[in-house]
């Protein structure tokens, strides 16, 4: 019986490896308008993007700043259209991570890990990750919603959903970066990106020039 079990979950651990190309798939797919709207957004706010990355004092103090900001945008724009093509899949995703990763470092980690504040999370106090903002969050929504409740539109102002204070912690970086990390590691996948057509139609042509010498 034992047997029989361990020999039927490795016949669906192969047919599920056949399919490995769609979760590498659907990592792109969600990747794509994360990593194209940051740059989009970087462009359209070029020059206040372009001070915070050149001041020490408020920004990120940045050598070459305007430079950077372009590098950024274009590998941001153009390494999200790589992903959804599928196109140098590796090298687009790692330069992407790294970006990740210096955000990580350099803008969110000060924060703590919520992306937004919400003092009832267990990673909000006594942890590595906790912030004396996150815990004031409750006291500043409650104020910022008795102000509004004073407003004949209140329930249209919240009509979209509840207020929330922005913490800007590592959360969503961080979870992009280990998105990214996998692209990295796996490629882009089987049957659906062009990395692998170029890479068989490459071991092709070797494979015939080592035949004719």
């Amino acid at each position: 019986m034992i047997q029989q079990s361990i020999s039927f979950y490795l016949k669906i651990v192969t047919k599920l490896q056949q399919l490995d190309f769609i979760p590498l798939l659907l990592l792109r797919l969600y990747l794509t308008p994360v990593m194209m709207q940051a740059g989009w957004t970087k462009l359209q706010s070029f020059d206040s993007t372009l001070s915070w990355f050149a001041n020490p004092d408020w920004g990120l103090g940045l050598p070459a700043p305007a430079l950077l900001l372009y590098l950024v945008i274009l590998l941001e724009l153009g390494g999200g259209l790589a992903l959804l093509l599928g196109l140098f899949t590796r090298l687009t995703a790692f330069g992407l991570s790294m970006t990740m990763l210096v955000a990580m470092l350099t803008v969110h980690a000060k924060n703590g890990w919520l992306a937004i504040a919400d003092a009832s999370s267990w990673l909000a106090d006594g942890t590595i990750f906790s912030n004396e903002a996150v815990m004031a969050a409750p006291e500043k929504l409650a104020k910022a919603n008795e102000i509004l409740q004073q407003q004949p539109d209140y329930d249209w102002l919240v009509s979209s959903g509840k207020l929330v204070v922005l913490n800007n912690g590592i959360e969503f970086a961080a979870t992009y970066f280990v998105m990214l990390l996998v692209l990295v590691v796996y490629g882009a996948g089987r049957w659906l990106s062009l990395d692998y057509w170029l890479s068989r139609r490459v071991i092709k042509v070797l494979t015939a020039k080592e035949v004719e010498s």
